[in-house]
């Protein structure tokens, strides 16, 4: 069995989508799960918690990691990942990486932590351990070197200011690094586990991996295999799934699932977005010249939500009677004023630093959920899109959403999923979860229409 940690919901459906895809029955749910929750799916391979430590402060995600690692652990899992971004979104002050290793360190007692960012099935490829990322996961946008990216250099709360992932994770622990590269890759899984070996041996308590080509991860795969003679705690990317699947698959273990449900076209959707990429404005932006409805969230709500609660949801009720898309955005990319607007805010009631950064996640996403959940109420409809990562995990609670599973593949990373929950208007509903890097202009459009 394999149990993993999101750090946001839209990654953690990333993890959900590959491993659903080698054939692992995967549930993922938003909290810890209870026995009485486990007990509703049968049969599982593997399970993931849905969290929000990339938007927490370091104190914070000790507290949270510790308690759902144990959890997780109880299971007696063969593998716990702890899933980031494929962009390795952190800091020291907020989502912290090294925080989330140390904390692994001490409940599963490796000796050493494995990371694995290369995603290459995402445009994620890491070479002698810098990291490049394509513009945009699912279209053919251009490769840049993570602290080059035009998206990620200048990402709001976590900017990466530089492509070796070493050399960013060094400002998050002390810990000592060591690297498997690409010239070590091209030698075999015996030699990578004799430098493995020697590297834990010289000191190093963190190892990353490089990676480049799909064919590369079931050979990482094989090695993490080899690794977990207990729980074997590891850090990174869905290629962790990716991998541990591609090397499933080849054993006999898994057999890939290749027969998806067919997305309908939806006459109309909803799309809730918390994200500040210009990919995602874009995204907006054409369905606006399409004729959808765009309804841009205030500064102001964020003094009188109630009251532009109820605002915002009879525009997407009234929107959606009449037959006619919706987008309840929070932002277009990163300049608009809205950014700026919300900062002056927050430093105006006396939010500054780090705790800015998990208040806007958590006030914004629960405005964007609530509004939502009020606009179902008058107008139900059958397919929700989230998009966005820090936002996200607080929008999916304030829908009342419990877990979910699998349907069908969109684009890599961001599959179309079924909701669980108590609340009979969300029980069912088609849920996509969209990371700010995800898709081409027509992303939103084509979801509606079934396909991309």
């Amino acid at each position: 069995m394999l149990a993993y940690y999101g750090d946001d919901f839209t990654g953690s459906t990333d993890a959900l989508e590959f491993l659903s895809r080698a054939g692992a029955k995967t549930v993922l749910f938003l909290d810890n799960p209870t026995k009485e929750q486990l007990r509703q799916f049968e049969n599982l391979d593997a399970i993931g918690v849905a969290g929000m430590t990339r938007a927490m402060n370091s104190m914070d995600m000790d507290g949270t990691l510790y308690e759902s690692f144990q959890i997780l652990k109880n299971l007696n899992p063969k593998h716990v990942h702890y899933k980031v971004c494929s962009t390795f979104d952190s800091s020291p002050e907020i989502g912290n990486i090294g925080n989330a290793i140390r904390t692994g360190q001490e409940v599963f007692k490796n000796e050493y932590t494995p990371v694995l960012v290369a995603a290459p099935h995402l445009g994620r490829y890491v070479a002698f351990g810098n990291l490049f990322a394509r513009m945009g996961i699912g279209s053919q946008g251009k490769i840049y070197r993570l602290d080059q990216h035009p998206s990620m250099s200048c990402h709001p709360t976590t900017p990466a200011k530089d492509g070796d992932l070493r050399d960013h994770l060094a400002r998050q622990t002390d810990q000592q690094m060591g690297l498997i590269d690409l010239t070590d890759l091209g030698k075999g899984p015996e030699f990578i586990q004799s430098k493995l070996n020697d590297l834990r041996e010289k000191g190093a308590e963190i190892i990353f991996f490089d990676g480049m080509y799909d064919e590369q991860m079931s050979l990482i795969g094989e090695v993490f295999e080899n690794m977990s003679d207990r729980t074997l705690y590891s850090v990174g990317s869905s290629g962790v799934e990716k991998a541990l699947g591609d090397y499933w698959g080849k054993q006999g273990k898994l057999k890939p699932k290749t027969d998806w449900e067919e997305i309908k076209e939806e006459e109309a959707i909803l799309v809730l977005s918390g994200s500040a990429s210009p990919i995602t404005a874009a995204q907006i932006e054409k369905c606006v010249d399409l004729g959808w409805v765009e309804i841009g969230v205030e500064i102001e709500a964020l003094n009188d939500s109630e009251n532009f609660i109820q605002s915002y949801s009879q525009q997407i009720a009234d929107a959606l009677n009449n037959k006619l898309s919706v987008i309840l955005h929070t932002c277009k990319g990163p300049n608009d004023s809205r950014l700026s607007g919300s900062k002056t805010y927050y430093e105006s009631k006396g939010v500054i630093g780090r705790s800015m950064n998990q208040q806007t996640a958590k006030d914004f996403g629960s405005l964007l959920g609530n509004s939502a959940m009020e606009a179902l109420k008058k107008h139900p409809i059958k397919r929700l899109v989230i998009a966005g990562g820090d936002t996200s995990s607080y929008a999916a609670r304030a829908l009342e959403i419990e877990a979910v599973e699998m349907i069908a593949p969109i684009v890599p990373g961001a599959p179309l999923c079924k909701a669980h929950s108590q609340n009979q208007l969300i029980n069912g509903m088609e849920i996509n979860l969209k990371g700010g890097q995800v898709g081409d202009e027509l992303y939103f459009e084509n979801l509606r229409k079934g396909g991309i």
